[in-house]
């Protein structure tokens, strides 16, 4: 049985791997600090045979005991929230996590593949963002910390490959949505739907006019399998290229949820980027990959999924309390 290790196993694409990687057959090993992650994403794994769990900062140290074929690394605040509440962390598992798992992959001559993403291409200058473009990045802006971190984590995991031979993947995540997200995590889709079920008008920052394309979960993970699976060392950008603006995406959710909610407007929080739109040239070519749900049939999976949450939980929880799941 391979076995896989997958560092923020308890997080929003986190989780969805592990589920992805025990339907082949691997023996899956989640590791999770908590700081962000939630148990309840994967405690329907707890009782497998094939999954076990480690609570644990890849920061910090990480060892795992016997063989390891791949290493996927997730571990990382993902949303603005989260990373400029806690801009050291988020600087330190992109850069020492990485490079604890990179020499861990490499003491097991394991293939690791790295989560970019778009967000290396700052407030892009070309668009739609291709492999090649190098971005347009304030290293010192609010941003920074999760922009550089991510660039870092990436120029780490080209130099183990080139200097070392390291079987490497590299992944640019455009943005992803679906159930298990977090309503209150600051990103543009769950705060939409949390506003609109909380009776709340939807807010908008700027006027609206920046755009963003919508990945559902399914496809962001059959994509990265495949590009694990596969032999290219290079970043591939896997997203969803079916473009709309934020003012445009407020609608959609309004008639979705069938709420009468207003869209009010806020200032642009600084170097907030204006497009972002996946070139998936590469993922077509190589991966034979392109997103097959559409954003009316993802959303309303995302929508039912967050309808069903309790009360408690769509105005606040995130649980902590990992100890009752620990074998």
């Amino acid at each position: 049985m391979k076995r896989v290790l997958v560092t923020g196993a308890a997080g929003f694409l986190g989780s969805h791997l592990c589920d992805r990687f025990i339907k082949e057959g691997f023996y899956v090993i989640g590791m999770d600090n908590l700081i962000t992650g939630n148990m309840e994403n994967i405690e329907h794994l707890m009782p497998l045979e094939n999954f076990e769990f480690y609570h644990q900062d890849v920061s910090k140290y990480v060892h795992i005991p016997g063989n390891l074929d791949y290493i996927l690394h997730f571990a990382s605040p993902a949303s603005p929230i989260d990373y400029l509440k806690i801009p050291i962390q988020t600087l330190k598992v992109g850069s020492l996590g990485t490079h604890n798992l990179l020499g861990l992959a490499r003491a097991k001559n394991a293939r690791m593949l790295i989560a970019s993403t778009s967000e290396v291409y700052g407030d892009p200058l070309v668009h739609p963002q291709t492999e090649e473009y190098y971005g347009n990045v304030n290293p010192i802006g609010p941003r920074g910390v999760y922009d550089e971190a991510k660039r870092f984590q990436e120029a780490m995991t080209m130099a183990y490959h080139t200097f070392h031979g390291l079987e490497t993947r590299i992944v640019r995540i455009f943005n992803t949505y679906g159930p298990r997200m977090r309503l209150n995590d600051g990103r543009v889709l769950p705060a939409f739907i949390g506003q609109a079920l909380r009776g709340e008008d939807l807010t908008v920052f700027g006027d609206g006019s920046q755009t963003r394309s919508f990945c559902y979960v399914d496809d962001q993970v059959e994509g990265i399998f495949r590009l694990l699976m596969s032999d290219y060392p290079y970043p591939v950008n896997i997203g969803n290229p079916d473009e709309i603006t934020i003012a445009q995406f407020a609608e959609e959710i309004i008639s979705l949820t069938g709420t009468s909610q207003k869209v009010i407007y806020k200032p642009l929080p600084k170097d907030d980027p204006m497009q972002r739109k996946p070139d998936i040239t590469k993922a077509r070519e190589i991966l034979g990959w392109e997103p097959k749900v559409g954003r009316s049939e993802g959303l309303k999976i995302t929508y039912d999924y967050f309808k069903s949450l309790s009360i408690e939980k769509l105005h606040k929880k995130e649980h902590k309390d990992f100890a009752k799941y620990i074998k």
